[in-house]
């Protein structure tokens, strides 16, 4: 799986994301490019959710512009997104992710072969008959995850993708993570645990009250910050 990097870079050009007087996304400007995983962290409420969907084009800027390699509308065939909660189809494991091949496309002659490809790389081989809601929740956000890439995307957006998961099912969700990202895939996520963010990120950033206070490479972020904001949200601190 080597996915082509169309779609990069994502550029945020003084976007604002608002819900009536509440303004979520402040004056962000940035540009996403090919390369290591983009993590996003943050207190709650800070606007992770929100810059990942405007990301992946779910929902427009209220002020502002957001182009994919230049384009202002591109459309997301090759942009996948997981949330934090997936919904599982009331299907078999196997049948999650023959109906998101279905919805691509994918040759029906070759999709049986591609399913089993997908279930092993999410680390889900001899689970395919297993009612997809009956798998654990590490199991279903990893079944998400194999579907999230039958679209063969090149930029995949996960919303703190091991959430309430034991230390077992994190680690499994992170290793497909970063076998993903291995394969030539963008990998922008969120995640509210610094741990996750040291073993996964190449570059981190900052959000607070909607705005990018801090974006550093990893070692850089987190050895030596900059602001005062990603000195305490490091520290543990409550970022008010």
């Amino acid at each position: 799986m080597r996915a082509e990097a169309c779609d990069l870079p994502i550029r945020f050009d003084q976007v604002c994301v608002s819900a009536g007087a509440v303004t979520i996304l402040d004056s962000v400007t940035l540009q996403i490019e090919a390369g290591a995983p983009t993590v996003i962290v943050g207190p709650n409420g800070c606007g992770k959710t929100t810059f990942l969907r405007a990301s992946m084009g779910l929902i427009a800027p209220t002020r502002g512009r957001i182009t994919w390699a230049g384009a202002d509308r591109s459309p997301s065939i090759r942009r996948a997104f997981v949330f934090q909660r997936p919904t599982m189809l009331r299907r078999t494991a196997a049948g999650n992710v023959r109906y998101a091949l279905r919805t691509t496309g994918f040759p029906g002659a070759q999709r049986d072969a591609r399913i089993e490809e997908l279930l092993a790389l999410v680390g889900l081989d001899g689970l395919g008959r297993r009612p997809a809601r009956r798998l654990s929740g590490g199991e279903q956000q990893r079944l998400a995850l194999a579907r999230a890439l039958a679209r063969d995307p090149a930029v995949l957006f996960l919303d703190e993708p091991t959430a309430s998961l034991d230390p077992a099912a994190t680690k499994a969700v992170e290793d497909v993570i970063r076998a993903v990202s291995s394969s030539g895939i963008k990998v922008v996520m969120s995640t509210h645990d610094l741990a996750e963010a040291r073993r996964i990120a190449g570059e981190i950033l900052l959000l607070h009250r909607g705005r990018i206070v801090e974006r550093a490479a990893a070692a850089q972020f987190l050895g030596s910050p900059r602001t005062n904001e990603a000195r305490s949200f490091i520290a543990g601190e409550l970022l008010v």
